[in-house]
């Protein structure tokens, strides 16, 4: 075959793939946003009780976390596997927190079933208002938007407050080559955005977890 040809054939191959990819053909694509969190020292806990009760998935749209509209028509969703969604977003808080929590220490913090944690200093709930992503592809790119909207409650038991804060963020990012995991990652970046945002916005004094703004 002459070079010619090949180069043709070549670049047959590549338009060939490009119209593929940017066909949707409404599957789902499942999403793993679980996190492995790093090991610490035990002995350089914070003498602080706090428990992390489920979050209250209050979503308009349980079926997904997003789609992907595609170049030639046609969408592609995503999801996390079953209920999945809020445990995991739980237990990413829980692991955040106690791994390297606040003033960058090690902090005494589990994941526990409501009402089951009667002797914590500090139990913290919370509500998941919005998580989600949009993926729009275009010519020789796709624009992927992901956004979180999270309410935060603590319970504090030393004096009887409570502390909530509305926490709101996203990120956007454009791609030339677009896989799955793109949105995979950008969706685990915005919830690790949000539980920073926590820590950054608040503090632990006297046993009790309050805002800056107060102190």
């Amino acid at each position: 075959m002459k070079p010619s040809s090949l180069g043709i054939l070549g670049c047959a191959i590549v338009v060939v793939t490009m119209v593929a990819g940017c066909r949707g053909t409404g599957t789902v694509r499942a999403l793993d946003l679980r996190e492995k969190p790093p090991k610490v020292q035990v002995t350089d806990i914070q003498l602080v009780k706090i428990v992390v009760e489920p979050f209250e998935d209050r979503r308009v749209d349980h079926n997904r976390v997003g789609f992907r509209t595609h170049l030639w028509g046609g969408t592609t969703y995503f999801n996390v596997p079953s209920d999945q969604l809020a445990s995991m977003i739980t237990q990413r808080v829980a692991d955040r927190l106690r791994t390297r929590g606040w003033q960058d220490k090690v902090w005494d913090v589990r994941a526990v079933p409501a009402g089951s944690a009667s002797d914590a200093d500090i139990v913290i709930s919370g509500q998941l208002v919005d998580f989600s992503a949009t993926a729009k592809s275009r010519v020789f790119s796709t624009v992927i938007d992901t956004k979180s909207r999270l309410k935060v409650m603590a319970k504090n038991q030393t004096d009887q407050s409570t502390t909530i804060r509305n926490i709101e963020g996203g990120r956007s990012r454009t791609v030339f080559w677009f896989s799955d995991n793109d949105v995979q990652e950008q969706l685990s970046l915005t919830l690790r955005d949000g539980i920073e945002r926590l820590i950054s916005d608040t503090t632990i004094e006297d046993k009790a977890l309050k805002s800056v703004q107060d102190q």
